[in-house]
Parts: structure tokens; C-alpha cells; sequence
């Protein structure tokens, strides 16, 4: 069938050839999906779309009215698509739940030491060549107390991985996993108790109602005094300004985020020779505690190459009028 791809970077634009294997006439488009931009999904049967376009109940409803069908999301989350009103159109709904929770996980593991041991600011003092080591203290992980908020896929590796460095893993999710308390000692507790005990904390959970901005300014306040909040889950799991505040006020001592609540037309995009408009991540960015990475935590190749294939099963279901292991349901 005729696939309109939106969203398509340069970055995923051969795997998803590759997966392809010629088995769907692909339109592979750089547009995001927006209102105005539904008419380039023209005579498709289905689309394809990423974390940052446009899947509201206005946007699906011109779809509906131009024939398509199905909806293929290269993303687990789904929180960018209207589901109940999709369902109501008739449209199907599909995801990539799983392409590669360790390529997150790691990812995660690396911001945590990055910002501890300043590896950034060190090699940028390098290349200007100073050489000291003053203001580039970190500390042994061996020891210290990570809060896990979300144990699921992601955060089950990212725990094992810390306890390999000798950190006590707290936990805290609405399943408790069994194993992470036998393999790696976890102890599963509420939310306030893991604030107030953790120095390290990581999101892990999806967003939803119930998770928007759970981390705030009275969840903040909790924390133990220098904290480090790390972030590869969702923007709106943190309220920014919240963050920013317990920045200057030193709660907060180093804070990581690969994830970003208003980076819709920000990340993915090069605009290096544009005059930044957002203020918030302007002033996160001034601060040397503070690393940023642009939704990156998902690119490896193993990644890219099971999110490919796994849209092209999907699809292949979809066509074939089956049931999809992987439909929003």
C-alpha cells in the first residue's frame, strides 16, 4: 500500500528503506504532520509518524476524510495521538513497543557519569589547553543511593547496570518487579521516600494524567540538598521551571535531560544560525551543571534497525487485515 512518511531524518531514512524491502510504496517526507500538512498523505492508504507530530482529533479527522486508514507510529509512546478519537474514526493504530530498551538505558548510565566526573567541561578545558583539574571533583557511584521512578524496561536495565556499580537501587512503580529485588537488592517505596533518600534520581515512567509534571516544585523540595535528576523518560514528567529554580537555589546539583517538554520544532532540527526563542532551555543551558542532549537516547543502530522492521511488520498486518500484537488498543 502508499505510505506517507512523515517526519523522516536522515538518521533512520536507510533502515527504514532496508526494512522496507520494497514491499510498501513509500513517500518519504521531511514535513512534520500538522493540520496544514495532512494533504501531502494524498491517495495513501496509511502514514507513518514520529514522537513530535501531530496526531490530535482535528489532524485525524482530515486524514479520515482523505481515506487513510492506519497509523503507524515509529515510537512507543503514543501520547502525541488522540487514541479514543482515532478508534472512533475507525482508524488503526500501531507501535514500536520495544526497539531497543538498552540503547536508553546505557544512554542514561552515560549522562549519570558524565555530569559526576565533568567529562564534558574536562574535554573542552583540553582543547584550550588547560590541563588543570580544578573544579572537576566528581564522586564514587560505589555506594550511593539511585532512585528508579518507573521499573519497567528501561528502568529494570538501568537499575542492574547501577547495581554493577555497587549503588543501592530504590524503586518505584505502580508493579513491583521481583526480580529487581532479588538480583539487585531493590527496595520498592513510595514516591516521597525516594525522593528524600535518593542521590541520584531517573525517570523511567510513561506520561500520562498521572505522571505529568511529577516531578515539581514540592517534589523537588523533598530531595536531598545537590541532588542529581536525570531525565530519558518524557519532557512533561518535570515541570522546567521547577528544575530551573532548584538549580539556582543548589537543591538540585546536576541535572540531565535528553527530553524536553516544549522541543517540538527544537530538537531534531539545526538552528545554529537562528536566535533561540525558548528561554527556559536558554537558561539551562548557561548552567554548567546542566547537560542536554537531543531526544538522542535511542540512536544506535540495533535501535533504528528494529524500529524499521518493526513498522514494516505492522504495516504488513495492517494490509492483510490481521490483529497486531502491536495495535493501540
Amino acid at each position: 500500500m502508499k505510505v506517507a512518511v512523515f517526519n523522516t531524518h536522515k538518521f533512520e531514512k536507510e533502515y527504514l528503506i532496508k526494512a522496507n524491502a520494497n514491499r510498501h510504496n513509500l513517500k518519504l517526507l521531511d514535513s512534520y504532520l500538522t493540520l496544514d500538512t495532512t494533504v501531502l498523505a494524498e491517495d495513501c492508504e496509511g502514514i507513518c509518524i514520529f514522537t513530535q507530530d501531530n496526531g490530535s482529533a482535528p489532524v485525524l479527522d482530515k486524514l479520515h476524510e482523505m481515506g487513510v486508514k492506519y497509523i503507524a507510529l515509529r515510537s512507543a509512546g503514543y501520547n502525541n495521538v488522540d487514541i479514543a478519537h482515532a478508534k472512533s474514526l475507525g482508524l488503526r493504530v500501531v507501535r514500536v513497543p520495544d526497539y531497543s530498551p538498552n540503547a536508553i538505558a546505557e544512554f542514561t548510565v552515560a549522562i549519570i557519569l558524565a555530569l559526576n566526573r565533568k567529562l564534558i567541561r574536562s574535554h573542552y578545558r583540553i582543547m584550550e589547553m588547560n590541563f588543570s583539574l580544578d573544579g572537576l571533583v566528581g564522586f564514587d557511584m560505589h555506594g550511593k543511593t539511585v532512585g528508579i521512578i518507573g521499573t519497567g524496561k528501561i528502568g529494570r536495565i538501568v537499575a542492574k547496570i547501577l547495581h554493577g556499580f555497587g549503588c543501592h537501587i530504590l524503586a518505584y512503580d505502580a508493579m513491583k518487579d521481583q526480580s529487581l529485588v532479588e538480583e539487585c537488592k531493590a527496595t520498592y517505596t513510595d514516591l516521597d521516600t525516594l525522593c528524600s533518600q535518593s542521590d541520584i534520581i531517573s525517570l523511567h515512567v510513561p506520561l500520562m494524567e498521572q505522571t505529568h509534571y511529577l516531578i515539581n516544585e514540592a517534589q523537588i523540595a523533598k530531595m536531598k540538598k545537590g541532588v542529581m535528576l536525570i531525565n530519558t523518560g518524557r519532557g512533561g514528567l518535570v515541570n522546567t521551571q521547577d528544575v530551573i529554580n532548584g538549580l539556582k537555589s543548589q537543591q538540585i546539583g546536576y541535572y540531565g535531560m535528553d527530553v524536553y517538554e516544549e522541543e517540538e520544532g527544537l530538537f531534531f532540527e539545526d538552528h545554529s544560525e537562528d536566535i533561540l526563542q525558548d528561554d527556559m532551555i536558554a537558561r539551562l543551558m548557561t548552567l554548567r551543571n546542566v547537560m542536554i542532549t537531543s531526544h538522542q537516547a535511542f540512536l544506535t543502530d540495533t535501535a533504528l534497525g528494529n524500529i524499521a522492521q518493526t513498522t514494516f511488520e505492522n504495516l504488513d498486518c495492517l494490509e492483510q487485515g490481521l490483529p497486531c500484537k502491536n495495535e493501540v488498543l
